[in-house]
C-alpha cells in the first residue's frame, strides 16, 4: 500500500487541519495538542510534531502523564484531541488504517467524583430578582430580563450573548437560541420573564441586533455585543447585591435542569430544552441532593417484617 511521505507535506499539518474542523473556541484544543507533544518530545508543539509516528504504547504514556496533572474529564478532553489529530494523519495517508486504530485506541480516565457546580435554591433565585427590582434604572431592567433568559431557558453564557431580538416572539415567548456547532433550537420562556423581557425591549428599543446590550454610567444603552466576561461580571455583581452565596453563570444553567427534573419533567424533554445532544449530560447535570433520593424511596413498599 503507498503512503503518503510526510516529508513531502507542503500544505497544512494534521494538526492544523485537525483543528481547523472545530468551531471558534478551539484554543484550548491547541493547547491541549502542544501539551502532548511536549511530552511526547520535549521541544516541539501541535505543528512540529511527527504525529504519524504515535503508537499505542506513546498514546498511553500520554493518558498516565494528563492523569497526573488533570483532573479526569481535562484529560479525556485532550486525549480526544490526540484521537482527532491521529485521525487527520490516517486521512492524509500518512499511517495505515491498522497503525491509526492502535495509537486511538486509548480509554478515557475515569473517576467517580462528585459533580462541579452547584443549583442555586429557590429564595436564592428570588433574592437575585430582588437587588434588581430595587434598581429602576436601565441596568436594573435588563439584568432582570437577562436573570429571566438564563435561569428561565437554561441557556450556556456564550448562547445569552449571541441572541438577537428577533430571535425573541413577543407573542408566545419561544426563543430561538443558537447554540454549539451552529444548532439551534426553541425554547419557552414563562409570561412573567417575558414581562421582564419586554420591559427591557422598551427601554433599549426594538432596533435588531443583540438582545443584551451595555448600558453606561448615564443610563445610555449601546446596541452592540456583550462579551462573556462582561455577563460573568453582572450576575456577580448581582449575587453581591443579594447576598446569596458565589455561583458561577453555568451554575443558572444547572438550576435550570435541576429544578425541571426535580419538578418530575421527562430527562429527554429537558435534554431538548438545554440543547445537549446527549441525554448523559443533561443527567450529569443533575444537582439534586440526598433529599430527593430518600423522598424517591419512599415510593417503594415493603412488607413489614412478621
Amino acid at each position: 500500500m503507498h503512503h503518503t511521505d510526510p516529508a513531502d507535506m507542503t500544505a497544512a499539518t494534521p494538526a492544523q487541519i485537525y483543528l481547523a474542523g472545530l468551531s471558534s473556541g478551539s484554543q484550548g484544543m491547541r493547547q491541549s495538542l502542544d501539551v502532548i507533544a511536549g511530552i511526547l518530545s520535549p521541544d516541539t508543539d501541535a505543528d512540529t510534531y511527527p504525529w504519524w509516528e504515535v503508537t499505542y504504547r506513546d498514546s498511553m504514556n500520554v493518558r498516565i502523564a494528563l492523569a497526573d496533572r488533570y483532573k479526569p474529564a481535562t484529560v479525556n478532553k485532550m486525549l480526544s484531541a490526540l484521537r482527532g489529530v491521529l485521525k487527520q494523519s490516517w486521512r492524509l495517508g500518512y499511517i495505515d488504517a491498522d497503525a491509526y486504530r492502535r495509537a486511538a485506541d486509548v480509554e478515557n480516565v475515569r473517576a467517580s467524583v462528585l459533580p462541579s457546580g452547584r443549583a442555586l435554591a429557590g429564595h436564592e433565585i428570588a433574592q437575585l430578582f430582588e437587588s434588581c427590582a430595587g434598581d429602576l434604572s436601565p441596568k436594573g431592567v435588563r439584568d432582570a430580563a437577562m436573570l429571566s433568559v438564563f435561569y428561565g431557558c437554561g441557556l450556556r453564557r456564550g448562547e445569552l450573548a449571541r441572541l438577537e431580538v428577533d430571535d425573541f416572539d413577543l407573542e408566545d415567548g419561544s426563543i430561538v437560541v443558537h447554540g454549539k456547532r451552529g444548532r439551534q433550537r426553541t425554547v419557552y420562556l414563562t409570561e412573567v420573564g417575558c414581562q421582564h423581557v419586554r420591559a427591557w425591549i422598551r427601554r433599549r428599543g426594538n432596533t435588531s441586533g443583540p438582545l443584551f446590550c451595555p448600558v453606561n454610567q448615564k443610563g445610555e444603552v449601546t446596541i452592540s455585543r456583550m462579551r462573556g466576561e462582561s455577563i460573568s461580571y453582572i450576575l456577580r455583581r448581582r449575587q453581591e447585591q443579594a447576598g446569596t452565596e458565589p455561583f458561577s453563570p453555568h451554575d443558572m444553567r444547572r438550576t435550570f435542569v435541576t429544578t425541571l427534573l426535580e419538578a418530575g419533567e421527562d430527562v429527554f424533554t429537558v435534554q431538548k430544552l438545554a440543547g445537549h445532544a446527549d441525554v448523559k449530560t443533561t443527567v450529569r447535570y443533575d444537582r439534586r441532593d440526598e433529599t430527593a433520593k430518600r423522598r424517591a424511596v419512599r415510593h417503594l413498599h415493603i412488607p413489614e417484617a412478621r
